[in-house]
């Protein structure tokens, strides 16, 4: 295998010919390094062929960690699990919580924007990423952002390519701001028996002066109770206070995160049909569908929809400028299409 080590060498694998590569068409990657990646990507654009999945999981190292100034860097292949439990031995974490954590690994997490129920108090893995080294699909090597907090220079290419599915480019290193673990946490349950109740309980949290970090909304069969989940965190003092104010609020069952993982593990190949609302729309849209399974991010108006009848998935339409932004980064389509 020709494996440059450097950017340079990327540049020679550049200059091969079409039938010097021996590429087909959907090759699996397994690189050893970023450079090797470089290498490969170069080789198969060189050609126009398009790759198959490419395993990180080799690149898994924790590069760096500076717990006193609250960030982290580790290589793209490392699960999200793994990255979790080194960050709580100095009481730390990413504060997302995503589903599958432990084979999610952090590359994965980033092309997907993926989050859990806490999304309501922490947002996605987009507002905890200081940095990323990336490799482009004709085997260049970028880095947007640093290791540090406090970074303004240059273009944000972050953002640009979290959520991006992969489309762009290979994330290989990612830098975190981390937060500290809270003290405690209580999440409570509420069963609502239509989605006009289970809206005018969240309306009451809403109304009212608590700061949930989980505000959820699901129903596990097509027929069954909606569950509205509030979920606090923080200093012991504060989370019993707010425990109790939900009490009067009519959440009286202690719960858990389970049901998020359940829905999609019930799911495997994914909920059919994922779109972001206005949280005022949520329920009348929820409610105009009929009686089906469906998992619901209510503030950020997130909803995940089990289409139990065999309706089809209306398809996204992606933006004029999504497909020229593609066309820019990966004119020879070697990477996966842009995201549905």
């Amino acid at each position: 295998m020709q494996s440059p080590q450097d950017v340079p060498g990327v540049e020679a694998v550049q200059r091969l010919q079409p039938e010097e590569t021996g590429l087909r068409v959907n090759s699996p990657l397994h690189p050893l390094t970023p450079e090797e990646l470089a290498g490969q990507l170069a080789r198969a654009n060189k050609a126009r062929t398009p790759v198959g999945t490419i395993d990180l999981s080799r690149l898994n190292r924790l590069v760096e960690h500076v717990p006193e100034d609250m960030t982290v860097t580790v290589e793209a292949g490392i699960t999200l699990a793994a990255l979790q439990e080194t960050l709580a031995h100095h009481g730390q974490w990413v504060p997302v919580d995503p589903p599958f954590a432990e084979t999610l690994t952090v590359g994965r997490l980033l092309e997907l924007n993926a989050s859990g129920p806490r999304r309501h108090g922490h947002g996605t893995v987009r507002d905890s990423v200081i940095g990323l080294r990336a490799v482009l699909p004709d085997g260049r090597q970028i880095h947007s952002g640093g290791r540090v907090v406090k970074n303004v220079a240059g273009f944000d290419l972050v953002k640009l390519f979290i959520g991006a599915g992969g489309s762009l480019g290979v994330i290989t290193e990612v830098s975190f701001k981390v937060v500290p673990r809270p003290e405690s946490e209580r999440i409570l349950i509420q069963e609502c028996g239509s989605t006009s109740e289970a809206e005018a309980c969240v309306e009451r949290v809403l109304e009212s002066p608590l700061t949930p970090v989980i505000l959820d909304a699901h129903r596990p069969e097509a027929r069954g109770p909606i569950r509205v989940v509030v979920g606090f965190a923080g200093l012991r003092e504060a989370v019993e206070w707010e425990g109790a104010e939900a009490l009067r609020l009519g959440f009286a069952t202690p719960g858990d995160t389970g049901y998020d993982e359940a829905f999609f593990r019930r799911h495997p190949a994914g909920p059919p049909w994922r779109r972001s609302l206005l949280p005022s729309q949520l329920f009348a849209t929820i409610a105009g569908l009929g009686p089906c399974p469906f998992l619901a991010r209510v503030g950020a108006g997130l909803l995940h929809l089990a289409h139990e009848a065999g309706r089809a998935s209306p398809p996204r339409t992606a933006h004029p400028l999504e497909h020229r932004i593609k066309e820019l980064f990966d004119p020879c389509s070697i990477l996966p299409p842009l995201p549905a």
